[in-house]
């Protein structure tokens, strides 16, 4: 079950789950709300680690069906798409709760401060070489893949220039006209838990339909991002993967979601109620295929890097 995989993931995410479970810990009599179904279910799972048996997130499932009615169905769902939801749905909740207290109606959330990261465009007008900048905030990166490849050249073309001509120039408020210019996204401020989502689903006209990706897309262990801007706040930052949803299938609308996390240094793969440990060296297993890319296979899909200087 996606659901399970994604939660498994975010609770190996260090700062999100002490979050979670302080959340628990100051609001005892809140009202029910996806965010403290969550609490209550990581909370069972910290008190009962060593008890035989599993925690079905079975009241957490009835919110989610109850907040989305896109979950509400036995569908194929997709792990991306419950990620998003999730993270800016409990971000959505503190704010409110915050909005009720009157000393901090606007302070940053915990959400942000775990998750979230800052993208910087800029277009460089290639007449008057008038560089223009415009920020947005992010708590998830959505990447596109190719053929054996790495995590690091998959950012590198995220970031790479593009050109903008013909149709689609650019207007320049020195020039006062439309012009040629170019055209890159770079990262200015990187988050604590850096999400990557490989964008392993596309539609394709030769088929008249969606495929999965499955290109061989190496993601180490460790990570430094060298797509950030010039004036970015932290751009030595080191990563270390603590977290990978997996999809194993041949196709958007048929598969399953399995999960690989690091726990007390050791690497474990869930795969719903079942737990195993692996070995460092079967990560590799989960890069992807070589060959045609509509073959069943299981991939990694949404990766969870976590900044070695990120608070816990």
């Amino acid at each position: 079950m996606l659901f399970n995989s994604v939660l498994q993931a975010l609770y190996f995410c260090k700062p999100f789950r002490e979050k979670v479970l302080e959340y628990k810990a100051k609001n005892k009599r809140s009202k029910e709300t996806l965010l403290s179904c969550l609490a209550d279910l990581f909370y069972s799972i910290v008190t009962q680690k060593r008890k035989v048996g599993t925690i079905a997130p079975k009241k957490f499932i009835a919110r989610l069906r109850k907040e989305k009615v896109e979950f509400d169905n036995y569908m194929q769902q997709d792990a991306h798409e419950f990620l998003n939801f999730l993270i800016n749905h409990i971000n959505e909740i503190i704010i409110g709760e915050q909005g009720n207290k009157k000393d901090c109606p606007s302070s940053p959330t915990w959400i942000n401060e775990i998750f979230q990261g800052i993208l910087t465009s800029e277009t460089r007008c290639l007449n008057c070489e008038t560089v223009t900048s415009k920020d947005e905030d992010f708590f998830d990166l959505s990447i596109d893949v190719d053929q054996n490849t790495s995590i690091t050249s998959c950012l590198r073309n995220f970031s790479s220039t593009e050109t903008l001509c013909s149709d689609n120039k650019f207007k320049c408020d020195t020039c006062r006209s439309y012009q040629e210019a170019h055209k890159r996204m770079r990262v200015k401020r990187l988050p604590n838990i850096l999400a990557l989502h490989l964008k392993r689903f596309k539609f394709v006209e030769q088929y008249n339909r969606h495929i999965k990706v499955s290109h061989r897309v190496v993601f180490p262990l460790e990570l430094r991002l060298f797509n950030t801007s010039d004036d970015a706040v932290n751009p030595d930052r080191l990563y270390d993967l603590v977290a990978v949803v997996i999809h194993c299938g041949s196709g958007p609308n048929r598969g399953h979601y399995i999960s690989i996390v690091k726990s007390h240094g050791f690497w474990l793969i869930f795969d719903d109620d079942v737990v195993d440990k692996i070995d460092p060296a079967t990560i590799e297993d989960f890069y992807g295929l070589t060959t045609d890319i509509q073959k069943s296979s299981e991939t990694g899909y949404i990766l969870f890097y976590q900044s070695r200087d990120a608070v816990s």
